[in-house]
């Protein structure tokens, strides 16, 4: 695994639909001597990104293996049927799964939503992935079911979405081998959690600052000082008996020798 004590560098995989954009934008205004390296991999491909070493960390679609995966939930996508712009659907702003009853669902093999039950008709066969799903709606082979990123990601003129109320839905959390927390790790966590530069946690920290030297605060009562300790103190009958000065009862110094 990549950490700044061998190779200053870390490799971020995410997932068709995820924009890294603003999280890379981050670390290189925070880590600018660390370069980021971003793959796009599928999330079939993500784990095994992970497990290998080809990747530090990803933005996966849950769920993910816990027992070797840590991950960290951020956003679930709201789901959408893509269909042709002229299409019956487009007349409301949101559908249920029961308006799709009559339609051919066109049922890709890179699915993320998990189905358990698949609305609609089944297509006569299953596209290889989303994008190739997507030629099949502009076609009006049928209709698509997605999250709402991935309608975006292949946005067509001739097609259009409308919000898909019930069905299932995907979420996208940040992953990373759970034996393989590192520094880097660490430091891209707090920036995907928001986390500021002076945050407790992480590794990018301004370094405390100095402790201001105390000044010595005047003193306000108490016992009076002592003879001696500065300027004179009066004694009784109004002689001095500090600076040196005989007082009233005091021991008689030792005469000073004539020159």
């Amino acid at each position: 695994m990549t950490d700044s004590a061998d190779s200053p560098s870390f490799r971020l995989a995410y997932v068709p639909g995820v924009t890294p954009a603003k999280w890379a934008r981050t670390w290189h205004e925070r880590l600018p001597d660390v370069p980021l390296t971003l793959l796009q991999v599928t999330p079939a491909e993500a784990a095994d990104a992970l497990r290998e070493g080809t990747a530090d960390a990803a933005f996966v679609r849950l769920p993910v293996d816990r027992t070797a995966f840590s991950a960290i939930p951020l956003y679930t996508e709201t789901t959408v049927v893509v269909v042709p712009k002229d299409h019956v659907i487009t007349a409301a702003d949101e559908v249920t799964l029961d308006d799709l009853a009559d339609e051919v669902v066109v049922h890709p093999l890179d699915d993320v939503l998990g189905w358990e039950k698949l609305p609609g008709e089944p297509a006569f066969e299953r596209p290889e992935t989303t994008a190739d799903a997507i030629e099949l709606v502009a076609a009006n082979i049928g209709v698509l079911v997605v999250p709402q990123s991935l309608a975006r990601l292949h946005h067509r003129r001739d097609l259009t979405y409308r919000t898909l109320v019930d069905a299932p839905q995907s979420s996208i959390a940040l992953s990373w081998p759970q034996d393989a927390t590192t520094d880097l790790v660490e430091d891209f966590i707090g920036i995907v959690r928001g986390r500021t530069v002076n945050s407790t946690r992480g590794r990018v920290q301004q370094p405390p600052a100095e402790p201001k030297a105390e000044r010595a605060k005047p003193r306000t009562g108490g016992a009076p000082r002592k003879a001696g300790s500065g300027g004179a103190s009066r004694g009784r009958g109004g002689g001095a008996t500090g600076g040196g000065r005989r007082g009233t009862g005091g021991k008689p110094g030792k005469p000073r020798r004539r020159s």
